[in-house]
């Protein structure tokens, strides 16, 4: 950034924009200006600095070497600035000045980094480990290709994770998850549960990348409990990630085809008057509020009726928990239940309803930790990131663990369950799973007394 004279106003630039339909997002100029515009606010304001690096390098730069003067910032420094943004959105959702909140400075700093290595991929090109890391539907492809080899590898084999460190910038010590043997989509086959018909149903699944490669239990689990509170729920065919790994690193392109196919997928079961189900966090982020503003210009209007539609599993089913179908015969318990709050769960404001949901079964009264778990997307998988993230969510792993009555966790992201499983000793469940169990008579341990025993 360039140093000129006077005060910086706080008011937007003509240089601002979020929508990359805009011209101007792509004016690297007025992206600058926006840049120095919020950089002043955030060294001003400091509500922030907890969330992540970024804030703490920028009031460092700022501070520290340039004597207050945000517009002596360096190209390299902000650089770091935007590549120590992981995207948990709790910046945003905390921000006073926020788009969101119609002020009028009109600040959402993650979609500021968002632009930023947007410009940067589309000037620089993606890099291979951008690519790989950006696809996992096809990273999973190779992976059941191999016949359980890749799972073996990943957890066992020093010399394949210093490969993976080298080629793909993947840290040797952390967690990977499990790729399955088969996918969820062939289980919903098998069920019966892919019709041809749109139509058919109340609720169409959308499963996500990482149920559908990884742990297709979750899906089962969800679909388990739907079927116990008489929802009609279907599944369908062909989806895949919903885009939210590519658009990490600026990848456009990539988002807006996997975009593409999920709406042809989606929209006839809109169209049908059918809830969509994503049972990940991001992904329902990212179809409900991120679609409509990022897929190409000809889907906007299918993206933005879509994402009217778009429901966590555990929203949908509180918003029927009055209706006589809501099944509350709950036969087992697993008592204490320390729950985390997913980041973008947060970020949708929609509430906490799988922590609601769990309240229902007897005997449990969840405790709730909000702290980030640090995994966000990929960035605890690579090199840079691990010791971070592992840094960035302690907080929250104190938190889980200072239920000392606990004896289940639950969170409704997968990949922090996973970060909770290596840095805090217990893997948490999905409240739908927990649902699941729960209406089980061997669920969990302990029973559920009937009525007349009460």
């Amino acid at each position: 950034m360039s140093g000129t004279s006077g005060n910086i106003s706080y008011s937007p630039t003509d240089g601002l924009s979020y929508s990359p339909a805009d011209p101007v997002y792509w004016d690297a100029a007025g992206l600058a200006k926006e840049i120095e515009r919020t950089f002043e606010i955030c060294h001003g304001c400091r509500m922030c600095f907890k969330y992540c690096d970024s804030f703490p390098s920028l009031f460092s730069f700022i501070d520290d070497r340039h004597d207050g003067d945000v517009r002596k910032i360096t190209g390299p420094e902000t650089a770091q600035v935007m590549d120590e943004c992981f995207q948990c959105k709790l910046c945003e959702v905390q921000c006073p000045y926020t788009v969101r909140d119609e002020h009028e400075y009109q600040l959402d700093f993650p979609k500021l980094v968002h632009r930023y290595k947007a410009q940067r991929t589309k000037a620089d090109g993606t890099s291979f480990r951008d690519k790989v890391m950006g696809d996992p539907d096809r990273t999973a492809a190779a992976a059941r290709a191999s016949f359980g080899m890749a799972n073996t590898l990943n957890s066992r084999s020093k010399l394949h994770r210093k490969f993976l460190e080298k080629v793909i910038g993947v840290h040797p010590d952390k967690d990977l998850p499990d790729f399955a043997k088969s996918t969820f989509e062939k289980w919903a086959e098998g069920e019966g549960l892919v019709a041809d018909d749109p139509n058919r149903g109340e609720a169409v699944l959308f499963q996500t990348c990482y149920v559908q490669h990884n742990e297709p239990e979750i899906g089962r689990d969800t679909v388990d409990v739907m079927r116990a509170n008489a929802v009609d729920i279907t599944c369908e065919k062909g989806l895949n990630c919903c885009g939210m790994p590519a658009w990490e690193s600026g990848d456009l392109d990539t988002l807006r085809k996997k975009a593409k196919n999920n709406l042809d997928k989606l929209e006839p079961h809109v169209d049908a008057g059918k809830k969509v189900l994503a049972i990940n966090p991001t992904c329902s982020m990212m179809l409900r509020n991120d679609y409509p503003e990022l897929v190409a210009e000809e889907d906007r209007e299918r993206a933005a009726k879509v994402a009217g539609n778009v429901m966590d599993p555990s929203e949908f089913l509180w918003s029927i928990r009055r209706e006589e179908r809501f099944n509350e015969d709950f036969k087992s318990t697993p008592g204490g239940v320390s729950y985390h709050a997913p980041c973008h769960l947060r970020a949708q404001a929609v509430g906490f309803k799988g922590r609601d949901l769990l309240k229902k079964i007897p005997g449990v009264k969840p405790s709730t930790t909000m702290e980030c778990c640090g995994h966000d997307g990929t960035y605890a998988m690579k090199t840079e990131g691990y010791e971070v993230s592992v840094r960035i969510g302690k907080k929250a792993f104190d938190g889980v663990q200072a239920n000392d009555d606990a004896e289940v966790w639950a969170t409704d992201c997968p990949l922090a369950a996973i970060q909770f499983g290596q840095h805090a000793g217990r893997r948490p469940m999905h409240p739908m799973s927990i649902l699941a169990r729960a209406y089980r008579p061997d669920g969990f341990p302990t029973p559920v007394e009937d009525e007349q025993d009460r």
